[in-house]
């Protein structure tokens, strides 16, 4: 008779325990252990256990390919989220680990494979090969695509978070957290709301210090106090929500009716336009992407966009300053060029307008469509094509946590129909599916890369362009940690082309997942090591970094509402003198909505009680050593780098902190 030793881990999240009935049967190369119940004096299976039993089998096992975990109902029907299980062979040999991580749902049987991580190539023995195809075939019944709207990426079949399988949806103290910080939001500022008056509009720009109450960040306070200057509307197309749409501008653009001598009083002493042009000195925020979108109507009233031109000058004193705006695409009479020289408060008010499509532009298509989106598919692709024993599942795990529920509420409650962008947000509405299907058009894997994207858009030399600096370290970091990863499971180019299940993710992800995105440029095969590696960092990159860089700053740039208004409720200005404080009050976002838009942006902008900071795996997916060290290095790296942000913050008035690694989160998780 021989003995087995089980330790078997439950979760630590509310209600992961259960009281149902739970059996193991060890199963090995040379036959099966007895079916076990499992069952100690007192209470089994308790929230955050470590519970150890005897297994016995007649006979030698061999080695154990296989645990079987079995749930039964005893009374009421009790899920159960298991960790792992670990079994030590009576021999004393080493201790395997079983990684599990997944809720048992009813009566359920559930096969586990030992940790150490397998392409389909270094199976040979059928229960193996017989155990990848069976969860294969079962996790693409339950995760499915489906077209949630025609030119958009495509997503998880679910018409509500309800609809997820448990494994994907959001443990019950972030589901909590989720619904309350909003509800705890949005009721303290209805009080502040009704303390002023409900649906009016403010009276002058200090009426909005009456809600900036105790959800405060200390660069909210700074933009505050700094809105109205040029340098830091410049500092914030740099180090904003949105640092990615800035280009250098070597040639002013034939739609923008910008003269030399317009620009002049702006320029440093012995130097004009056409110069700093050839210098590439000048820079450009060009918003086309909005001109003609249908606007929203709220309460029915009529919302405006615009699609403004902006040309930047990096000054060699002041730094990068705007030094000129135009409001719509096509020059003429009614589209004046708007100039740090006129009017203060007609200069005022066009850079409120920039600011305005720099909303739109961000949350829409910065944020929602090139973090979110893109994820998902990755997400989507992972679940129904890769093993939990393949690398590379293990690899992206801790990077697709909770995507499928935050995207799955995104859709229901942010940009549907009746959402909040529809209440509150100038291209609610119809407007926002125009825009993220005219992003979706030009959307390229070639722009995911920070390094080809710094390059296209001209802007590798700019200084004080944090948001670059940290995200390339970041990015050479993944790169790094990827690459060791793909080198220690594929000894060649041939083994990546060679492994079918891998095959198969990639043509998931870029004829399902991408499918309508006509200059995406992903080939549907993989044929290096290379090839797979940047891939990998661009998932990992986007689910981490780039989310971060987009989401986690945007209560600090959105809190003080005229620095970024949700909408505009009064068309663009046609001329510069007519421009009075009045005109702009009409225009800003109102008392509700200011309300709405604060609360919003705090509640998805701060940190999750929950986040689990970047290269930390609470999951143990890979349990070989090698594998082990690797994700040691990385972290080390991140550690690194912390230190190098947190050094050059030092004494900065302010600080360029989203990037830092233990902000930035493993997934999207909001």
């Amino acid at each position: 008779m021989e003995v087995y030793t089980v330790t078997i881990a439950t979760g630590t999240s509310e209600y992961s325990g259960t009281n149902n009935y739970i059996f193991v049967t060890l199963v090995g190369e040379k036959g099966e252990s007895e079916r076990t119940l499992l069952d100690n004096p007192g209470l089994d299976f308790c929230r955050g256990a470590v519970d150890q039993y005897k297994v016995t089998s007649p006979s030698p096992l061999g080695s154990v390919l296989l645990v079987r975990l079995e749930k039964q109902k005893y009374w009421v029907e009790d899920n159960w989220f298991c960790q792992y299980v670990k079994v030590e062979p009576p021999s004393g040999d080493k201790v395997l680990i079983f990684p599990c991580y997944r809720w048992l749902i009813g009566d359920v049987t559930v096969d586990l494979r030992e940790g150490t991580a397998k392409t389909q190539m270094d199976d040979s023995l059928p229960q193996l090969l017989a155990h990848r195809k069976t969860e294969l075939q079962e996790r693409q019944k339950t995760y499915r695509w489906v077209t949630w709207a025609p030119g958009i990426p495509r997503c998880i079949e679910a018409k509500t978070e309800a609809d997820l399988p448990q494994d994907a949806r959001f443990d019950n103290e972030k589901r909590s957290d989720f619904e309350h910080s909003l509800q705890y939001a949005l009721l303290e500022l209805s009080l502040k709301k009704l303390a002023i008056r409900f649906g009016k509009s403010w009276n002058d720009l200090d009426d909005f210090k009456r809600i900036f109450w105790k959800l405060r960040s200390p660069i909210a306070e700074y933009c505050m106090e700094h809105w109205k200057e040029d340098w830091f509307f410049g500092y914030q197309c740099l180090n904003g929500s949105n640092p990615r749409m800035i280009r250098k501008c070597m040639k002013l653009p034939e739609n923008l009716a910008v003269t030399p001598d317009m620009v002049q009083s702006s320029m440093a002493a012995g130097t004009n336009l056409d110069k700093e042009l050839k210098a590439g000195n000048i820079y450009l925020l060009d918003y086309a992407i909005l001109d003609g979108i249908p606007s929203n109507t709220i309460e029915g009233k009529p919302q405006y966009i615009a699609a403004p031109l902006c040309l930047l000058y990096q000054h060699p004193n002041e730094g990068l300053i705007p030094i000129a705006i135009q409001l719509e695409q096509t020059p003429g009479l009614d589209t004046p060029i708007f100039l740090p020289r006129d009017p203060p408060l007609a200069w005022l008010l066009a850079k409120m307008w920039v600011r305005h499509a720099e909303f739109q532009v961000f949350q829409l298509l910065s944020h929602l469509l090139r973090t979110h989106l893109v994820v998902e598919v990755f997400c989507v692709a992972t679940l129904r094509q890769l093993p939990a024993v393949h690398p590379i599942y293990k690899l992206l795990a801790p990077h697709l946590r909770y995507t499928l529920e935050i995207n799955c509420r995104g859709r229901t409650q942010l940009i549907s129909a009746n959402g909040i962008f529809k209440r509150v947000v100038s291209t609610g509405g119809d407007g926002l599916l125009i825009l993220a299907q005219r992003e979706y058009k030009v959307l390229t894997y070639h722009s995911l890369k920070p390094h080809t994207d710094f390059t296209d858009r001209g802007v590798s030399q700019l200084p004080n362009y944090f948001y670059r600096q940290h995200s390339l370290k970041l990015w050479e970091a993944i790169h790094s940690f990827v690459s060791g990863m793909v080198s220690l499971y594929y000894q060649s180019d041939h083994d990546v082309q060679g492994d079918l299940e891998l095959q198969a993710w990639i043509r998931d992800i870029s004829q399902e997942g991408f499918t309508e995105c006509p200059n995406f440029g992903l080939s549907s095969k993989l044929s290096s090591r290379e090839e797979l590696s940047t891939l990998l960092a661009v998932a990992i990159f986007t689910s981490t970094v780039q989310h971060a860089a987009t989401n986690n700053g945007q209560f600090d740039w959105c809190a003080w509402v005229p620095n970024t208004p949700c909408t505009m409720r009064l068309p663009p200005p046609t001329e510069k003198d007519l421009v009075t404080m009045e005109m702009i009050m009409a225009s800003l976002p109102d008392v509700s909505q200011s309300c709405v838009q604060m609360a919003i942006t705090w509640h998805l902008g701060r940190a999750q009680p929950d986040a689990i900071p970047m290269g930390q795996y609470t999951e143990e997916h890979f349990t070989e050593e090698q594998a082990l060290e690797l994700i040691e290095r990385f972290r080390m790296e991140l550690k690194e780098i912390e230190g190098h942000i947190l050094s050059q913050n030092e004494g900065l008035q302010l600080q360029y902190l989203v990037l830092l690694p233990s902000r930035i989160e493993n997934s999207i998780t909001i």
